[in-house]
This record gives C-alpha cells, structure tokens and sequence, in this order.
C-alpha cells in the first residue's frame, strides 16, 4: 500500500455544521508510504473517527477513503483481513489489551497470527520499553503508561505499509515519549513504513513529520 487518501470526508455527525476549520475533514489529503504525520487536533474534532475509519471499523462519514485509489467501502471481509495482517498496523486510543493475560501474552497472541517477530526480538522490544520485569505481569495490573508501552510492543508486531497511532503518547512522560518515537521510526524506518500518530495535546517526539491540523 503506497497511499491512504481522504476526499472530501466528513463524519455524519458533523454535518451541517458551519465553520469546520480543518485541514483533514472536507480535505483532498494524501497520506504517502514511508513518511511522518503528526494529526493534531482537540478533543472532539474526530481523531478517533478519523482512526477507525482508516481501520475499517466504522463507515459512518460521507466523501470517500482510499487505498491506492481503492475506494475502501468496496473491500471485501478478505481484504480487510489482508489489510490488517499486513499492511496496517493500528494501535487504538483504548489499547484493548486482554486484562486476563500476561503483559507478554497479549504480545504473542498477535505475533502467533503474524510470526512477524522472533521471541530475542520482543524480549529486546519488553527491555528497550523498560518492561523487562513486567513480562509475567497481568496486563490489568500494570500502570496505564506501561500497558501503553506494551500495546505499542502488539502494535509492531507485524509487518505493514503505515504504523496508525491513536494517542500512542497520552500517559508517557517526556523520557518514554522519546524512547516510544525511536522503537517506533526504528521499525518505521526497518520497513519503510509512513507513521500516522493522533494527538491531544502530547505529540508523539519524532523528527522530520509533517503536522496536520484536524
């Protein structure tokens, strides 16, 4: 996938309403394989929205998104099983993390759907996030910021065209914020993948990103 596109879109429950000052919704906007963008906005402007529509898990706007130019309302159960394996790695607001299972359980339980990482390689990801003592621990039982850290660990665990972050950054402080945007333009930057990262007010600290206004 070389581009995600937005025409024209608006979210339903925004229509009619007069003095819409943003740069996404009721744009042409291109969003091209293996480049930065910060989406900033407030809250209730649609970051979310924005996300899952993107996603696939929500279709109530008007205008059109596109993959390549494919008009993604036209895809298939397949290919929207295809987009996420492979080309669209998404970590939502909510992280949705298995409150049952361990910190490193809810990691394998995506990397045994994608095999796209090696158990040195997510051992590494648990140290360089500082969660190496937290890998036995149940994901419900982790601070909020730590259970951002190893839902960014699920989120990298396989391969894609565009890393979409929804407030990847929200609970890290400046340190874990500058550690997070490393790990992630590292494997941004191992596949050549674009970064696409939503944000309230704590943007995610990587260099060279175009920022948008929602």
């Amino acid at each position: 996938m070389k581009e995600i596109a937005l025409h024209n879109t608006l979210p339903r429950v925004f229509a009619g309403h007069d003095g819409i000052h943003s740069e996404v919704w009721q744009q042409d906007i291109k969003l091209e394989h293996g480049k930065r963008y910060l989406i900033s906005a407030e809250s209730g402007t649609g970051k979310s929205s924005m996300c899952s529509y993107i996603y696939g898990y929500r279709q109530d706007y008007s205008g059109s998104i596109t993959f390549d130019g494919v008009d993604i309302r036209t895809l298939t159960v397949a290919q929207w099983c295809d987009v996420r394996q492979r080309h669209i790695a998404y970590l939502p607001q909510d992280m949705r993390l298995f409150g049952e299972l361990t910190a490193m359980e809810n990691v394998e339980l995506k990397n045994r759907l994608t095999g796209f990482k090696s158990k040195d390689e997510i051992d590494r990801l648990f140290d360089a996030m500082g969660l190496s003592d937290k890998r036995d621990s149940l994901a419900s039982k982790l601070s909020i910021g730590q259970q951002q850290r190893v839902a960014i660990i699920r989120t990298l665990c396989q391969p894609c065209d565009f890393i979409l972050l929804d407030e990847p950054v929200s609970h890290l402080d400046e340190e874990n914020n500058r550690l997070v945007a490393h790990l992630i333009v590292e494997e941004a930057s191992r596949q050549g993948a674009g970064i696409i990262a939503t944000s309230v007010g704590n943007h995610l600290q990587m260099d060279g990103a175009t920022v948008i206004k929602l």
